[in-house]
């Protein structure tokens, strides 16, 4: 049988206080209504277990963790990457190539072939999920440059969809 508990809560179940990181806090499970309920007590509060409580234990309230960088949806990348891609200008076009090699790398988009039509290179991509076949111009850009347009997608991207 699987029984799905709420985490550690942010506060006390008897004064409200609110836990700190390395705190000594007493967890119980009790049955009310035919519910798994789980409340936490801070140490200063603890009086024993309640009345009908399943189960109980100590712990110690662990530090917060420390906000890791922000995750861009690939499914919205490549939204983003359809959009220019069907209004190019010369401008967005490195921002393309460097959008797609970032997707192929996410494998949201597959590198199918290449092709040179007038000493212009074209990476041949298309979509995992189906997306129609992209022809893109290779930009011939140095890892310095990619780096620089990676960051400034990024930015876009976070300051969007903050």
């Amino acid at each position: 049988m699987d029984y799905h508990l709420k985490p550690l809560g942010k506060s006390c179940s008897s004064t409200g206080k609110d836990f700190v990181p390395g705190e000594l806090v007493h967890s119980v499970i009790i049955e009310k209504n035919g519910q798994l309920i789980r409340m936490d007590f801070s140490d200063e509060a603890w009086t024993g277990a309640p009345e009908g409580a399943v189960g109980e234990w100590k712990l110690q309230v662990p530090e917060a963790a420390a906000p890791g960088p922000k995750k861009i949806d690939p499914d919205a990348l490549m939204q983003y990457f359809e959009q220019l891609f069907e209004t190019p200008n010369q401008v967005q076009e490195k921002f393309l190539y460097v959008l797609a090699l970032f997707l192929v790398q996410k494998r949201r988009l597959k590198l199918e072939g290449s092709r040179s039509e007038d000493q212009i290179s074209y990476l041949q991509l298309s979509g995992t999920h189906g997306e129609g076949n992209f022809d893109i111009r290779d930009q011939n850009l140095d890892e310095a440059e990619i780096e620089a347009l990676q960051q400034q997608l990024n930015t876009q991207f976070l300051e969007e969809w903050e």
